[in-house]
């Protein structure tokens, strides 16, 4: 099941007939794109990282057509798990944009039509982008693997053949939810156990956050990106600190930390992005561009006879869902800006660069995996091409900062969703699903999901404070650019400067690592969101990491396919933040919880108490990823 290329024999040959799109699987997906979309919505606010539902959602979706209704075929779990994937990729477009109005004062909340819109046109662009670069980018490309697609079709034919993975999720969902209860609820357990002391004006920081999704991030992410993370950590919070001075002994030195942290350090990781996202396009460009070569054998097999495994979605219908979603898109933006010549300068903008970003996803998730894809880096140079123009037009203030944003957000939406497309078609071709029918399915998952985004986005930002408890760290990047573009804020320049000096040696010590075939890289973006990133967060990251790293070795293999340790931690992740979205209901209706942490005797037992129930967890954890499924 690991070639690759267009000699692929799929699990289900293209002269079979079994049910694939039934209600049954369409409407199970539809669930847990919802559900999945909403815990991903959660985890990119908090931490800036999403994961893939891909894995998890075939699971849960072969556990229920076989186990419940004792029916299911290979091709309808593929349906679900399509479904559940692409709805939760809207996530990551969604959250790394659109609260950057609210962060600027431009929303005082999300509106719930602009939001919905602008992320539901952003998706299917990124299903009418897709669907051409299909035989191009995936069939023919014997250099593009789609690591998250191969994983996905070998737990499909495993679970046809019997496998299960099922309790393993349904554990971690559990005790997911049952910490963040401690944590949230309760007040029993502490969010992060931090610390910092002063030495002249310099200040020394040192914790760790308490959030199991976190270490479940590192551990799917693997050692090698939550490394990175953490290293990007080391560079801010370690390295840049205290360099930076500024401890005056009027706060104390925590709080110092904290304030640096967001006034300057930050801005570190805003330059090594900004380099990396210009980076990433420029590195890929000559695959791109025999991709896009790739195109014409499209319309060459026009009114071909097909068999089934290569049949497409027509180009007509292509076309007619590319002008409903253009001109959708054209609309909201003359709402939002009020003005036709700005909309049509952005829709143009958008179309442009949309396309563009598509490509540059779908080829690099097809190279490194949708963990490792720039999106962050593909949208900040969307939003400075977008700024640029608008301020050459002579559009400035609200209608330059909509009208930029509004494109930004569409790109970031049709890029993600593009990339996971790219590893879902990959899965099809690998158990041989019907390509039309897969895309069919994912506009469904494109436009039911969309509908939910904005609500659980104002109930999070009601109760926790986007900013605030959950940093949303791509949101306050854009949110610092776009301010210093159109706003009364200067930019800390010095700073940005600094973080794109920093970028570029990571570039050159990548590049030499690369050469000298190291097993340890220097990625940009993963770095620079580490540098952004508070170190609490990073830490229990790269604590993830290792014990992925010590379980597949336990194992002897790292095939996520064969993995128990992600299976439990999509469940840790998913219990931990549909449990961060239900305490939202309570503390944004103002009801107050009972908090056992306050009847504690003294703050060091609260530390020590959080300590050993995490580290209890992580022992836990070891075991569950160390043991063969």
């Amino acid at each position: 099941m690991s070639e690759s290329a267009g000699s692929v024999k799929p699990y289900v040959g293209p002269e079979e007939t079994i049910p694939e799109t039934t209600g049954l699987s369409i409407g199970l997906g539809i669930v847990l794109a919802i559900v999945l979309g909403a815990a991903n919505v959660y985890l990119g606010l908090y931490i800036g990282m999403t994961v893939s539902a891909s894995i998890p959602a075939a699971v849960v979706s072969m556990a229920i057509l076989r186990g419940v209704f004792r029916r299911g075929t290979i091709l309808e779990n593929n349906i679900v798990q399509t479904i559940a994937s692409t709805g939760e990729s809207l996530a990551a477009g969604a959250i790394f944009t659109l609260p950057a109005l609210v962060l600027i004062g431009i929303w005082k909340n999300f509106e719930y039509w602009p939001t919905t819109i602008i992320v539901m046109m952003g998706g299917l662009l990124g299903v009418i982008f897709m669907v051409p670069l299909r035989r191009s980018m995936i069939v023919e490309r014997t250099d593009l693997t789609y690591p998250e697609g191969v994983a996905c079709s070998e737990v499909l034919v495993a679970g046809q053949a019997g496998g299960s993975g099922l309790k393993t999720i349904a554990m971690g969902l559990g005790i997911g939810a049952g910490f963040k209860f401690l944590v949230e609820g309760l007040g029993l357990i502490k969010g992060t156990v931090q610390g910092a002391f002063a030495s002249g004006s310099s200040v020394f920081y040192f914790g760790s956050g308490m959030s199991v999704a976190l270490v479940a991030v590192g551990y799917i992410v693997k050692l090698s990106v939550a490394t990175q993370v953490f290293l990007g950590g080391v560079i801010g919070r370690v390295v840049a600190l205290p360099l930076l001075g500024g401890y005056d002994g009027t706060i104390s030195p925590l709080e110092t930390a904290d304030h640096l942290g967001h006034t300057s350090i930050r801005y570190l990781g805003v330059g090594a992005m900004l380099v990396g996202g210009i980076f990433s396009i420029w590195s890929v460009r000559k695959g791109i561009l025999g991709g896009l070569a790739g195109l014409k054998g499209v319309t060459a097999q026009t009114g071909q006879k097909l068999g089934r495994t290569e049949q497409d979605m027509p180009l007509v219908a292509l076309l007619f869902m590319f002008l409903f979603a253009t001109l959708g898109t054209m609309g909201i933006y003359q709402f939002l800006i009020g003005s036709f010549g700005a909309a049509l300068v952005a829709t143009v903008m958008m179309i442009t660069t949309s396309f563009l970003f598509v490509a540059v996803a779908t080829y690099i998730v097809g190279l490194v995996g949708s963990s490792n894809s720039p999106v962050s880096g593909m949208t900040i140079c969307a939003l400075l091409m977008t700024a640029g123009m608008m301020l050459a037009m002579g559009i400035e203030g609200n209608s330059g900062i909509l009208a930029t944003l509004g494109v930004a957000g569409v790109v970031c939406c049709a890029a993600c969703t593009a990339g996971d497309i790219a590893q879902d078609l990959k899965t099809g071709q690998l158990v041989g699903a019907t390509p039309y029918r897969q895309q069919w399915t994912e506009f469904i998952g494109v436009i039911i999901p969309s509908f939910i985004f904005a609500p659980v986005m104002m109930l999070l930002h009601n109760s926790y404070g986007i900013g605030d408890k959950l940093i949303a760290p791509q949101a306050g990047l854009f949110a610092s650019l776009i301010d210093g573009f159109f706003g009364d804020k200067t930019l800390p320049w010095n700073l940005i400067g600094a973080g794109a000096a920093i970028g570029v040696a990571l570039i050159v010590l990548d590049s030499i690592l690369e050469k000298k075939k190291s097993s340890f890289r220097t990625h940009i973006m993963p770095v620079a969101v580490g540098i952004y990133l508070p170190l609490s967060l990073s830490v229990p990251i790269f604590l993830g990491g290792l014990i992925q790293y010590a379980a597949s070795r336990s194992r002897k293999d790292s095939n996520d396919a064969s993995d128990p340790g992600v299976l439990y931690g999509s469940g840790l992740i998913a219990g931990e933040a549909l449990m961060g979205i239900a305490l939202a209901i309570p503390l944004a209706m103002k009801i107050s919880m009972p908090q056992w942490g306050a009847a504690l005797p003294g703050s060091a037992t609260q530390w020590m108490l959080s300590l050993v129930v995490f580290g209890i967890f992580v022992f836990t954890y070891r075991r569950v990823a160390g043991t063969k499924s």
